[in-house]
């Protein structure tokens, strides 16, 4: 029996990080993720997304990273048969606890759900960071953003950059990862400040 914080999930290792509330589109075409996209659906079943740790996207099953976030489909297309385009949004952190392949190539794990962080305001000192936010929030639209908009609140500041910026992805991961979000802050803003973006 599963203990009560673990489920067991299709796990979709990609070259990107999801983070609570943000929204990834994905183009589904291999039959794996097929097959895996089908059932959820069916469903209405989530599944994870981790960084790739080492591999590619398609082709052989890639080693993903343990930290993930649960995904969920709100929208699908099937443009032409063979072809699923999704738009997902992701729910609560996970760490995987045990992880394997089945014999289609899809992986599956026993993870673990994270705790959300606690809620903390935006430090005085990362104030250009929400004051970035706030101008690509006014360029791309409001509409493109988990609501409410919160350029008030670190955490939801740090992952909506992460999102919408080139950011390393060792970086992205390091958001995603910690819960120390002032650590967090701190190295986004020295990334930030040496790429010239602040």
């Amino acid at each position: 029996m599963p203990e009560a914080d673990t489920l067991d999930l299709p796990i979709f290792p990609l070259g990107t990080v999801l983070f609570p509330d943000g929204l990834l589109p994905l183009r589904i075409f291999e039959q794996r993720y097929l097959d895996m996209t089908k059932a959820c659906i069916r469903d209405d079943a989530p599944f994870g997304v981790c960084l790739i740790r080492d591999g590619k996207e398609v082709g052989e099953p890639a080693e993903p990273f343990e930290i993930g976030c649960i995904a969920r489909i709100a929208e699908w297309d099937m443009p032409h048969l063979g072809m699923f385009t999704l738009l997902c949004r992701g729910e609560q952190r996970f760490r995987i606890v045990e992880r394997w392949t089945e014999p289609n190539g899809l992986q599956r794990a026993r993870v673990r759900r994270m705790d959300a962080p606690t809620e903390h305001a935006l430090p005085a000192r990362h104030a250009r960071l929400g004051e970035l936010l706030d101008r690509i929030v006014q360029q791309v639209g409001a509409s493109n953003f988990p609501q409410p908009l919160r350029t008030d609140e670190a955490h939801w500041v740090a992952r909506r950059l992460c999102e919408t910026l080139p950011l390393d992805d060792a970086l992205k991961l390091h958001v995603l990862e910690g819960d120390d979000i002032e650590a967090a802050l701190d190295r986004l803003g020295e990334y930030l400040a040496r790429n010239g973006a602040l």
